[in-house]
């Protein structure tokens, strides 16, 4: 099965319970480490992710897909909050945080720089632009990596 269609199938047998125990679906993935395969999958609420979220969301996430077998290799399941420095997947998530701080690696060099911090001011489907002191930086998508909230403390 297409990957991309793959982690559509788990989210669409994930989503409906995280909603029902009142959590957002921040981000799921399926990914190999070190000759293991994980279900990642990340929550969110206003007031934070606690242990016990964790476990509860795990609980009746394990018992559905025992039921349902989506997967037929072994794997672990782990749960998570996405973090304060969250990273940033996907519109939605650059929508929430326009105006926050974010840090953004790139592949490659552009700008003379593979990382810009600066301030998330807008995005569309080819480019994400951020405000970096006095002037808009508009970085195009593909040269993108990764993009995180920044966070000072």
């Amino acid at each position: 099965m297409e990957r991309s269609l793959f982690i559509d199938e788990l989210t669409n047998l994930i989503h409906p319970i995280v909603d029902r125990l009142g959590y957002e679906l921040y981000y799921l993935e399926y990914i190999k480490e070190n000759r293991e395969n994980y279900l990642r999958v990340y929550i969110d609420k206003d007031e934070g992710i606690t242990l016990e979220d964790c476990e509860k969301v795990s609980r009746e996430i394990s018992e559905m897909m025992d039921i349902e077998d989506p997967i037929s290799e072994g794997y672990y399941l782990e749960l998570s909050s996405p973090g304060i420095e969250r990273e940033l997947h996907n519109d939605n998530h650059l929508n929430k945080y326009i105006d926050y701080e974010v840090s953004v690696k790139l592949k490659s060099l552009f700008n003379g720089s593979k990382k810009f911090d600066g301030v998330l001011k807008e995005f569309d489907k080819d480019t994400i632009s951020i405000q970096l002191e006095d002037n808009l930086l508009a970085i195009p998508r593909e040269k993108i990596k990764t993009i995180n909230l920044k966070v000072e403390f």
